[in-house]
């Protein structure tokens, strides 16, 4: 096992071929597409779903059977359907996104106090105005939370897909330093950089979600 000194020297031997940036690069850069098209499809259909009775009760059954699948057992569907390249990788990230997200927003929605939607009722709002006056903005602190946790998962999800269905980012980098040999420092250094990358993107959703909770405080006083 290779000591912190090692390891630093192994990050500094990357350093010199621009292989950190790229791997980084590349690794976000699919982290970015899965985890939006996930945002893009799970809070319309969230809200949906959890407003609607109905509809919650025809997804439920689908959602509680896909839910207990893990992400990376779709590896080998999204490489005999995409190949071998980043739209598998986008793809796994979405599905490892996608249901976690949906059933939190489902939550939030359930979990909006029902004075709330009596009150824009009685105001006479619109079911359009409700859900964008009243709902959503009561959802916006719970919503957040949902939105940091699935992207933890989808920084999980990109470094297990790059080790099988890619040639690139930060997973291949620790695949492809144990595959050479006795380059176990590599292969610490790149799990040192994963852990790096997925703090500062947490500091940064965290940073959005006090953005949120701020403001969201600012127009309920208001």
């Amino acid at each position: 096992m290779p000591g912190p000194l090692k390891t630093v020297r192994g990050i500094a031997d990357l350093v010199p071929h621009g292989l950190i940036v790229k791997y980084v690069v590349a690794s976000v850069f699919r982290v970015t597409w899965g985890f939006f098209l996930a945002v893009l499809a799970a809070v319309p259909l969230g809200l949906a779903a959890g407003w609607y009775r109905r509809a919650e009760m025809a997804l439920n059954p689908i959602l509680q059977i896909l839910r207990p699948i893990s992400p990376l057992a779709w590896i080998p569907i999204a490489i005999l359907w995409f190949g071998v390249g980043d739209l598998a990788a986008v793809f796994l990230i979405f599905v490892g996104c996608f249901l976690p997200l949906l059933l939190a927003v489902i939550s939030a929605v359930q979990g909006v106090p029902a004075v709330y939607i009596n009150a824009g009722r009685n105001f006479g709002l619109s079911p359009i105005a409700l859900m964008r006056r009243i709902l959503f903005p009561a959802i916006v602190p719970r919503l957040m939370t949902g939105l940091r946790i699935t992207l933890g998962i989808a920084w999980l999800v990109v470094v297990a897909a790059e080790m099988i269905a890619v040639n690139s980012g930060l997973g291949f980098l620790i695949v492809d330093a144990r595959n050479a040999g006795n380059r176990y420092d590599l292969v610490v250094a790149g799990m040192v950089i994963i852990g790096v990358v997925g703090l500062l993107l947490d500091n940064a959703v965290h940073s959005l979600e006090r953005a949120s909770a701020f403001r969201w405080g600012f127009e309920e006083k208001a």
